[in-house]
């Protein structure tokens, strides 16, 4: 199948080098409400989360570190503005838990806690021409909602954003996703950013990304998935 095109801006380059980014995409996927299996998926890797934790806080694993840094790189305040998987680790080791939101959120959420990084999910078909990973100007629209009701907010100047034609689908890296491309239960194809920093190796992204696919086809059989590098 024609892949979308994913690229990241010499820039983006520049401020973290060790940055690579694994695309997984998928084709003919069912979606749908989160379900006893979505679940348990979660529950399971809010386990494997404090195992590999062994009572240390999610920002003091090196590669977390490594997301903290790079976020205080381009003018965010970490300790703040927390990258997503951070941000789901703090949940999971809460009573509360990981939150439960449709079969296709519950898998990357998992294996994102999982193996402590970043992964985001957009419905391919909500992409308007190729994603890049940029630097904004701050002129650019995130759509994201407010009280409930639609608002478009802008980055900031310098901020790391991925972007499509119409404009900024997460900003802060992979701190916010905006309502735009978001995966909802009418979604059927859909792209998954894996985003790992040094000093995560390549083998430990390849095995994420792998836990991903194999779980979204369990949940779609016969769905097309292509694992690949982002350029």
């Amino acid at each position: 199948m024609t892949g979308l095109t994913l690229t990241v801006s010499d820039e983006v380059r520049a401020l973290a080098p060790g940055f690579t980014p694994l695309v997984v995409e998928a084709r003919g996927l069912v979606n749908g409400p989160s379900s006893e299996a979505s679940a348990a998926l979660l529950d399971d890797a809010s386990r494997r989360l404090a195992a590999r934790l062994g009572g240390r806080a999610p920002h003091e694993d090196p590669h977390l570190a490594a997301w903290r840094a790079a976020y205080t790189a381009f003018g965010a305040k970490s300790s703040r503005t927390r990258n997503s998987a951070e941000a789901l680790a703090r949940r999971a080791l809460t009573d509360a838990g990981l939150p439960r939101i449709n079969l296709l959120v519950d898998l990357y959420n998992a294996v994102s806690v999982a193996h402590l990084v970043p992964v985001g999910g957009e419905d391919t078909d909500r992409i308007a021409g190729a994603m890049r990973l940029v630097r904004a100007t701050g002129e650019e629209p995130f759509l994201t909602a407010a009280d409930g009701a639609s608002a478009v907010e802008h980055p900031e100047p310098g901020e790391v954003v991925w972007r499509d034609d119409e404009g900024v689908t997460c900003r802060r890296w992979n701190w916010r996703q905006g309502v735009r491309t978001r995966l909802t239960e009418e979604s059927v194809n859909a792209v998954f950013l894996l985003e790992g920093l040094a000093p995560m190796a390549a083998p430990e992204l390849d095995a994420a990304g792998a836990e991903l696919a194999e779980n979204l086809e369990k949940l779609s059989p016969g769905a097309r998935i292509t694992v690949r590098a982002a350029h």
